[in-house]
């Protein structure tokens, strides 16, 4: 257990140290949030822009920390050797796992709270019952994003691995109803965007924290079944050195 605990002691300082981690896990979602909410540059299903956008940022933030922010660290870690390292070091492969998945939570736990408080000022009032729904979303939609995650980090060279994971990262911004609502795309891309992770966990924050809302029969199937194939996916075919 103390091998744990410093281990997620080291996660955590290196995370508060790289600049742009911070940048991507919080301050682009901030950014988003607060831009969005206050300029009318796209038209939302909602009178007021931040009701839409404030839950549709809580799923940016999780895309953020879960796969890119995870992918891209653990990516060079593999690369520069640091995972072949500790797996053989007594904290073992599965308190790695355990250190990191705790640092994910943290940061997702981190990010909910401030972008909350954040949409809250800005006028945003969810309907507290829808709240639990919601949160069952981010948990799923965070093992997806943390399977692909994964998946890319552990199969690719660390270089690699970044822009691909940044170049995900903008395609699912952009379809993924975080910023343009994916009734406002065109049909056929938002055919393709629904069976996406990005489009699910949007739907089902959206529609459980908008009052009056309601979740799209698509959401819930294509959130499960990434929740369950990309970590396993990523467990199949991820290679530590």
């Amino acid at each position: 257990m103390s091998a744990y605990r410093s281990q997620v002691r080291t996660e955590l300082a290196l995370s508060s140290r790289q600049g742009e981690q911070l940048l991507v896990s919080l301050g682009i979602p901030l950014l988003v949030l607060v831009f969005f909410s206050l300029v009318e540059v796209v038209p939302v299903p909602t009178e007021r822009a931040v009701d839409y956008v404030a839950p549709a940022t809580l799923a940016l933030a999780v895309m953020s920390t879960a796969m890119v922010s995870l992918g891209i660290g653990t990516g060079f870690e593999r690369q520069y050797g640091v995972l072949k390292r500790l797996g053989a070091s007594p904290l073992g492969t599965r308190r790695w796992v355990a250190a990191k998945t705790t640092l994910v939570v943290l940061t997702e736990v981190a990010q909910i709270v401030v972008l909350s408080a954040v949409a809250f000022s800005l006028g945003w009032r969810p309907p507290i019952g829808g709240w639990p729904v919601a949160i069952v979303g981010l948990v799923l939609g965070t093992l997806a994003f943390a399977g692909i995650g994964l998946l890319l980090a552990g199969t690719l060279p660390g270089l690699v691995t970044l822009a691909v994971t940044n170049g995900l990262y903008l395609v699912l911004l952009l379809t993924g109803g975080m910023i343009v609502p994916i009734d406002e795309l065109p049909g056929w891309l938002a055919t393709i965007a629904k069976v996406l992770p990005a489009a699910a966990v949007v739907e089902v924050t959206t529609g459980s924290l908008i009052d009056g809302g309601s979740v799209g029969g698509w959401a819930w199937p294509t959130l499960i079944i990434w929740a369950a194939a990309a970590p396993l996916a990523a467990a199949r075919w991820f290679r530590w050195d």
